[in-house]
């Protein structure tokens, strides 16, 4: 059976209520209260598809449309939402765990895609391997139950696969909410690097590889975005009924859906920041090479000045004419000598005021 795999790969777990329990197998029936929720990697769901689509046949009466189940085993899929008269569909992409480089995650943002299947008493979530998600979730609900239930327990407990699965997402959404601390620095630390006093070419590297992730960080914001505004939209479109729980429970999940939009928007925000903050350390270091460059000309230029009229005596006085005036005269030499040593001396102290040589101040 699917349920009995001892690598913890699928996890099936039953929620009613402040009780959650897991499950060792697939249960023949869908249970009277509750829900259930299946949490299974990517490569085992593509192992055992027909079980799980039989499973689903039996529970909800319905099963995942073949279009559906290439998204859920495309690893490169970006997040979108689709629904059918059975299930709504959110695929969503989750942050890599950062390595133990944590500069490597500026110029390496690593995301997977997280497939999760709503139907009205089943939650399917196929997760990349080892993902910490639904580990996360497991674990916490888990410790969530008391011997006798507690309302504090039965309250944080997800009452439907919806909210389940928005729960699962706002944490995902979480993970690049803590992500902007991590780049925020990294890139000061970079823009510092490149403007110090002998920048390093592997730091202005870093700089640009930096700017083309966020650059894909920005587009994965955007589709999960895209994707929670859709579903929050199919919501709406709802018929209203009369049942005072639905209607409630309904309501919740637009609070909470919302709420996670506004996580995404202001991850998507600080992202476009940045952004903005790499292309202006990218135009900064262009204008400081532009200005070493203009100073460097403007100390030949100087240099140049200076020696012009110096070369010009040489020049007069080194043509081959005996009519030369002082050319026979002992103190032509030191005349000439101390006329244009005082030359340079006067060009250099008028462009030292002038701040053309030296340090500027």
């Amino acid at each position: 059976m699917l349920g009995d795999q001892g690598v913890r790969l699928v996890r099936i777990f039953h929620i009613q209520g402040d009780q959650f329990t897991e499950l060792q197998a697939l249960p023949d029936a869908a249970p009277a209260n509750g829900y259930l929720w299946v949490g299974i990697g990517r490569a085992e769901f593509g192992q055992n598809i027909a079980l799980l689509q039989g499973a689903l046949q039996r529970w909800t009466g319905g099963q995942l449309v073949d279009l559906h189940v290439s998204d859920m085993l495309n690893p490169q899929l970006p997040s979108a939402f689709d629904y059918t008269s059975w299930y709504d569909l959110l695929v969503f992409r989750r942050l890599a765990a950062p390595g133990a480089d944590a500069r490597a995650a500026l110029t390496r943002i690593d995301t997977s895609p997280v497939g999760l299947a709503v139907f009205d008493h089943v939650l399917l979530t196929v997760h990349p391997a080892e993902c910490m998600v639904r580990e996360y979730f497991a674990n916490r609900l888990l410790q969530q139950q008391t011997p006798g239930g507690d309302a504090r327990n039965s309250a944080r407990m997800p009452p439907s696969p919806a909210d389940m699965a928005l729960r699962m997402v706002n944490y995902m959404v979480d993970s690049y909410l803590e992500l902007r601390r991590l780049l925020t620095r990294q890139l000061d630390q970079l823009q510092q690097e490149l403007f110090g006093p002998s920048p390093n070419q592997s730091s202005w590297k870093l700089l640009l590889d930096s700017r083309n992730e966020l650059h894909l960080l920005e587009d994965t914001c955007e589709d999960q975005r895209a994707s929670i505004t859709e579903w929050i939209d199919s919501i709406d479109e709802l018929p209203l009924g009369d049942d005072v729980a639905v209607l409630r429970e309904r309501e919740l999940l637009r609070v909470r859906a919302r709420d996670v939009q506004e996580h995404i928007e202001r991850v998507l925000s600080h992202v476009r920041r940045l952004e903005a903050s790499a292309e202006n350390a990218v135009q900064m270091h262009f204008s400081a090479q532009s200005n070493r460059t203009n100073e460097i000309m403007r100390t030949l230029t100087t240099l140049t000045a200076i020696f012009l009229p110096l070369n010009l005596v040489t020049g007069f006085f080194g043509m081959n004419f005996d009519t030369l005036p002082g050319i026979h005269s002992p103190r032509a030499f030191w005349i000439t000598f101390g006329t244009m040593l005082v030359v340079g001396v006067g060009l250099s102290l008028y462009f030292w005021r002038k701040r053309y040589i030296g340090r500027p101040r």
